[in-house]
């Protein structure tokens, strides 16, 4: 991955974690990895655990950011969620998954799109 790529990622990456304390969120870890994959933002919204996949592009030329959240990226979330999950002992915790979708075009004006509650746990992997 391209310098470049890596700075965009963490920019919005940077830009998520700001929006959700706005809207009251705890941000509890960031970028949460193990040998499956990678967690970009686990959070707590009240009593629930939330999952956050964030995906920042600086134009549309290859669809809106969330479109990159596909069947495979969801079961390699749901993995190292149930790993989370699973180490933390709280598996019977209400959880869900939420994309975060960052336009951020080279005027500099973020577009911030919050989906929750995006998909369901993928099994079956």
């Amino acid at each position: 991955m391209s310098e470049a790529r890596i700075t965009l990622g963490k920019h919005g990456e940077d830009l998520a974690a700001s929006f959700l304390k706005n809207l009251g969120f705890s941000v509890l870890e960031r970028n949460y990895r193990q040998k499956t994959g990678e967690i970009d933002i686990i959070a707590r919204d009240g009593d629930c655990l939330v999952f956050v996949e964030v995906k920042t592009r600086k134009s549309l030329l290859y669809g809106q950011p969330f479109e990159a959240v596909t069947g495979k990226k969801q079961a390699q979330l749901s993995r190292v969620a149930l790993d989370y999950l699973s180490r933390k002992n709280q598996l019977n915790q209400p959880a869900r998954f939420d994309v975060i979708s960052i336009l951020l075009p080279d005027n500099g004006k973020a577009d911030i799109e919050h989906l929750p509650d995006c998909f369901e746990l993928v099994s079956g992997f």
